[in-house]
């Protein structure tokens, strides 16, 4: 018969009832710890993490009232909210014990016990400790999804060969258990490519779990995504599982991870090796199971040989990478994004669809988008709103920084006077923030004049 994988402690004052209990409880479950002075409990509970504890009611100094029980129930309780405790008490003390069940332990056992029964009960009550923690587990990742809510995140866009190459390579590494990390520029859709890979994954049904490393500080590094226990540190006033933990049987993105330092870095690699986490202010090794993708917009391969990232981390986080294209490297997806956001936004401020014209569309592609579809997307939202037509036109949109190409055509010395006025027109119209009619002036146009000379260009 094998044994369960289950850790038991017992705590009595009586040796040969700890010998007794041991010797048979060995023969049934994995690890079996026994300690005669209650004293030590604290320190046996911040080093191990207990599924049972068989505890005592009456210790010498105080053999009949059961305060000496219920106080250290209590202590245990404090430590472990989730402990799952069975008072050991004689026949005279069983109100006392029914007492000790209203005050939080989960069942009591009359001694001398038959070995059967003594089994019987701490198999039953095992189911206990694992329906809380499943409870447990459940209420840490309700709080991040709740955290998380307010995120929207849609399907992936593209057409472009740029982008179905990324889709492609999505799928293929979905299916697998392999370490993925995501490159790319800012704002080019790194976590929706996350999120993507965890629905086509075999954790599609467990939890997601974001984390913005560039966003934590070095000192909340650990508690955040370690965890602590109550007491740790000033604030700490209550035990809080991290994001590794919360990700447990599912997905965790860890995102800017080129921001973190030497020393975090090390931190992190030693719970990838493992596959354990210690909570702030505890020695308990938690196990973990998570799929890990990582993404940053930073130059790893060029920070190892600065000795700014550690080589033995890359390869622990890049067993398959994906580079996301820019927005100016897929431009024929422009279309699609810019109807995707007109939808959300157009909904989200209760007003009737609006659409874009094709001077505008081609405006929008010969704009640099030094922001990618983050940028597109605050645009199509600003457009939205400040349009007072339902086909936005070009001045709709306040496109702040010209193309980089075009602003070295207009510093060269190029004698084609269309091209030049097309160039002229774009940069004070974005200089002016779209506002046509302070553009017009600067060129010593008319309002007119000047709508022709954006049609004519397609601006």
């Amino acid at each position: 018969m094998s044994k369960l994988d289950a850790k038991i402690l017992i705590i009595d004052d009586d040796k040969d009832v700890l010998l007794a209990a041991k010797l048979f409880l060995k023969q049934h479950f994995e690890i079996v710890h026994t300690e005669e002075n209650p004293e030590n409990i604290p320190v046996l509970l911040k080093n191990e993490n207990y599924d049972l504890i068989l505890l005592d009611m009456n210790f010498s100094r105080d053999a009949t009232s059961g305060k000496e029980g219920f106080h250290w129930l209590n202590v245990i309780i404090e430590i472990d909210p989730a402990a799952v405790v069975i008072f050991i008490t004689g026949y005279g003390d069983i109100e006392l014990a029914v007492q000790g069940i209203k005050e939080g332990a989960t069942n009591f056992l009359l001694k001398p016990w038959e070995n059967t029964k003594l089994l019987a009960t701490i198999t039953a009550n095992l189911k206990v400790r694992q329906s809380k923690k499943e409870l447990e587990d459940l209420r840490c990742k309700q709080k991040v999804l709740l955290a998380d809510r307010d995120q929207s995140y849609g399907n992936l866009i593209g057409e472009a060969p740029a982008m179905q190459k990324v889709l492609a390579n999505v799928n293929k590494v979905a299916v697998t258990e392999a370490n993925v990390l995501i490159l790319g520029e800012n704002g080019t859709g790194k976590e929706l490519i996350a999120r993507a890979i965890h629905k086509a994954s075999n954790r599609k049904d467990e939890i997601f779990i974001s984390v913005d490393l560039g966003a934590i500080s070095e000192t909340l590094f650990e508690s955040e995504l370690f965890g602590f226990k109550k007491g740790a540190f000033t604030d700490a006033k209550e035990d809080r599982a991290g994001r590794f933990e919360a990700a447990n049987k599912g997905t965790i993105f860890l995102d800017e991870i080129g921001n973190l330092s030497f020393s975090l870095q090390s931190k992190l690699l030693s719970v990838l090796q493992n596959r354990k986490v210690v909570r702030l202010g505890s020695n308990i090794e938690i196990p973990i199971d998570v799929r890990l993708i990582c993404a940053t917009n930073m130059p790893l391969y060029q920070m190892v040989s600065n000795n700014k990232f550690r080589q033995d981390l890359l390869y622990r986080i890049n067993t398959v990478e994906i580079q996301i294209p820019s927005l100016v490297e897929r431009l024929e997806d422009i279309p699609l994004l810019v109807d995707h956001f007109l939808e959300i936004y157009c909904k989200k401020y209760k007003i009737p669809l609006k659409r874009i014209n094709a001077a505008t569309l081609k405006r929008l592609e010969k704009h640099n988008w030094p922001g990618n579809i983050r940028e597109l997307q605050h645009s199509v939202e600003r457009a939205v709103i400040m349009s007072e037509t339902n086909k936005l036109e070009p001045h709709d949109f306040f496109l702040s920084q010209i193309d980089d190409n075009k602003t070295n055509e207009l510093k060269s010395n190029s004698m084609n006077l269309k091209e030049t006025e097309k160039i002229l027109i774009r940069k004070v119209i974005d200089k002016h923030g779209g506002n046509i009619s302070k553009a017009a002036k600067e060129l010593g146009l008319t309002r007119a004049s000047l709508y022709r000379r954006i049609e004519k260009y397609g601006l």
